[in-house]
């Protein structure tokens, strides 16, 4: 019985025990809260469920409590159900609903921890998202690791979902990387508002060595020539970048296609039919207001060029045009102002303000030796996705950027995440899926098939514990989609860390016979606890994006 299998039959018998005593059952929550208690002598689960309705329905907390005690006692799967305090419940499962978990985790496998919560929800993501001009510095890292991360836990609640990147190839920063590669071609300065750093170099090298005279073109070949090489060349080394980091996407968007294709100029005459763009100071702005923005905002600038958000609003529409239901942003820090303006846009369409959502990603800092590292030995003036692979690897990178909530900012202590040993969280989780791998390689020596296996038998205290962290991952997946939080995830895989390494190395828990020793059934089941351990931690690994390594 996994938690939520005794949230359902808590809510059922509660339903059940209200009706009986004439009480209103409709005033129950949909999902009745169930938690591991800190203390594992109080049980193996605890609710409050008597103590949030009880005053709704006029009844005394402990007696209601001591009402549902008396009708779970009576359940299948349930060992004890004692009241405690105020009307707290404390529940032991019987050990075959226990041993019960193990087996369903194993007939699941790869799927235990998938849900339909999501199915036929069709979701767009966008995440890193990048200007061409250069390098992925860490905060579009730490988008590429979440985002990633969040769609395959998405997808894992059976969301149809679409990973993809806007590849803003328009606008002024292209122009000013243009002058930047032809600066460095030409030999000329670095624009004031220019990009530097040996990248910009090398790149206007590249073009110069493709392209012969290219430097000596009229200016406005020249820069068009250099502005649409480099793109190209940058972008290449962004799509290359990421996908070693294991973050693919299924579409790039290309910016330029809004304006190219007139989706710009339809969104703006729509808006403008709608009453929802009016002309101040010989600009167009939408009435943003209107729907929850902190202040209007220009669209059309006085001299008719478009402002920045004129393409927002158009890919907006093109997104709900190809289908999606709902589409999710993760922006940087400094992007706060899109989520009024991007839902104020959808409602201005008149469509659902909710289908758009805005995650916003704090600050990530590169700390070695107690010192910030601050720059890059090739973008120059940012830290990169590159620099922080080349000096932790891909997994303790992806690991260490989902681990926290996108809410806060982190630093990541190169000193700390290249240490093997147990201080270092990944390394603490994959080791225990290695450990485990270990065993099982190890088993094949012994006559474990000719050996009866009893779940049931699954009873002491280590092995209860773990069972109970086993048993919450699918809850922990679907808070996670539910939430947009993977680094529930993450915590969750320590925590499950924490309960695997004490049972393995605990002697009187042997899952392999000593010397001559027999194989019993209590090895059997223990082996058969190893291998749910095992998938587990697979499965949560492979939500992040993360090996699992059967050596280390």
């Amino acid at each position: 019985m996994t938690p939520a299998d005794l949230a359902s039959l808590l809510r059922a018998t509660a339903a059940e025990v209200l009706v009986e005593r004439g009480l209103d059952p409709t005033v129950l929550p949909d999902e009745v809260t169930v938690e591991r208690p800190r203390n594992p002598e109080h049980g193996d689960y605890a609710t409050n469920v008597a103590m949030q309705v009880a005053k709704k329905v006029g009844a005394n907390p402990r007696e209601l409590a001591t009402w549902l005690a008396d009708a779970l006692a009576a359940a299948d799967g349930v060992e004890t159900a004692e009241v405690a305090g105020p009307g707290f419940l404390n529940i032991r499962l019987a050990a075959a609903a226990q041993g019960a978990i193990v087996a369903k985790i194993l007939a699941a496998g790869s799927g235990y921890g998938t849900a339909d919560a999501l199915a036929g929800t069709k979701i767009n993501l966008e995440f890193v998202s990048a200007n061409p001009t250069g390098p992925i510095h860490l905060g579009g890292t730490r988008w590429a690791a979440v985002g990633d991360a969040l769609g395959r836990i998405l997808a894992a609640q059976g969301a149809d979902v679409t990973r993809e990147y806007y590849f803003n190839d328009a606008g002024a920063q292209i122009d000013r990387f243009a002058n930047s590669l032809v600066a460095a071609a030409t030999g000329a300065p670095t624009p004031a508002d220019g990009y530097a750093g040996a990248y910009i170099t090398e790149i206007a090298g590249a073009i110069v060595a493709n392209h012969p005279g290219a430097a000596d073109l009229p200016e406005q070949q020249r820069h068009e020539l250099f502005r649409r090489e480099g793109v190209e060349m940058m972008f290449t080394h962004i799509k290359k970048t990421l996908h070693d980091f294991g973050c693919d996407f299924d579409v790039y968007f290309n910016e330029s296609s809004l304006f190219a294709s007139g989706a710009v100029d339809q969104a703006v005459a729509e808006l403008k039919a709608s009453g929802n763009l009016y002309e101040k100071d010989g600009a167009w702005w939408i009435a943003s207001t209107e729907y929850g923005d902190d202040k209007d905002r220009v669209v059309l600038k006085s001299d008719g060029t478009s402002a920045y958000i004129a393409g927002d609003i158009a890919y907006f529409q093109n997104k709900r045009a190809r289908g999606f239901d709902l589409c999710i942003y993760m922006l940087g820090a400094d992007h706060h102002g899109y989520i009024g303006r991007l839902k104020a846009a959808a409602a201005a369409f008149g469509d659902d303000p909710d289908t758009v959502e805005v995650l916003i990603g704090q600050m990530v800092n590169l700390v070695k030796d107690g010192v910030a590292v601050k720059m890059s030995k090739r973008a120059g003036t940012v830290v990169t996705l590159d620099d922080l692979v080349a000096e932790i690897g891909v997994d303790a990178s992806r690991y260490s950027l989902v681990r926290s909530s996108v809410n806060t900012s982190i630093d990541i202590d190169i000193n700390l995440w290249t240490t093997q040993d147990s201080v270092n969280p990944v390394y603490y989780v994959q080791y225990a899926h290695a450990r485990t791998c270990s065993i099982l390689r190890n088993a094949a020596a012994f006559e474990f098939a000719s050996v009866p296996v009893d779940l049931s038998l699954l009873t002491a205290e280590r092995e209860t514990r773990l069972i109970g962290v086993l048993g919450e991952f699918p809850r922990v997946v679907a808070a996670a989609a539910e939430m947009r939080e993977p680094h529930r995830v993450v915590r969750y895989l320590e925590e499950l860390a924490g309960a695997y390494h004490p049972f393995q190395s605990d002697d009187d828990m042997r899952v392999l016979p000593k010397g001559d020793e027999p194989v019993t059934p209590r090895h059997a089941a223990r082996l058969e606890l190893v291998k749910a351990t095992q998938q587990v931690l697979a499965n949560g690994l492979a939500l992040l994006g993360v090996s699992a390594p059967e050596r280390m």
